[in-house]
């Protein structure tokens, strides 16, 4: 069993970290969107066609936008940290990349959820993809140094 101190400090825990964000992110689509549909009267059914949830509000679709953004580019990160952790490379300055990323990703989130300021949620979103080119770019340096 490793202690409390060592399990923040483990590479996978940023990955973890993420995912239980992106569940949180599915709950709160899901807790926005269901009321809405009921709201403006859309057959469930008729949800089959993604356009037929265009007639929700936008804050609603927000979330769910949010969180289709939460399965894309961090399919890389998932893949990145796993990588990195199986070859070794958990060290300090790699995980601190990590958890970069993680606050990023989740400050996008916040603000595509919320506010959906486009230049924040765009300076969110450049933050990590630097993060994660950096943590790549560790990575290949590892391999090849």
């Amino acid at each position: 069993m490793t202690s409390d101190a060592s399990a923040w400090q483990s590479l996978l825990t940023p990955a973890l970290a993420l995912i239980v964000w992106s569940l949180v992110v599915w709950a709160w689509m899901y807790t926005t969107r269901i009321p809405a549909i009921r709201e403006a009267g859309i057959d469930p059914a008729a949800a089959r066609e993604p356009t037929s949830l265009a007639a929700l509000p936008l804050k609603v679709r927000q979330v769910a936008y949010n969180y289709n953004h939460l399965m894309e580019q961090p399919t890389i990160f998932y893949a990145l940290v796993f990588y990195a952790y199986l070859a070794g490379q958990q060290n300090p300055a790699n995980t601190a990349l990590a958890w970069a990323y993680v606050a990023t990703r989740v400050a996008h989130s916040l603000i595509q959820a919320t506010v959906n300021v486009v230049l924040l949620r765009f300076a969110a979103h450049v933050l990590g993809t630097a993060a994660l080119i950096a943590l790549a770019a560790r990575c290949v340096l590892a391999l090849f140094g």
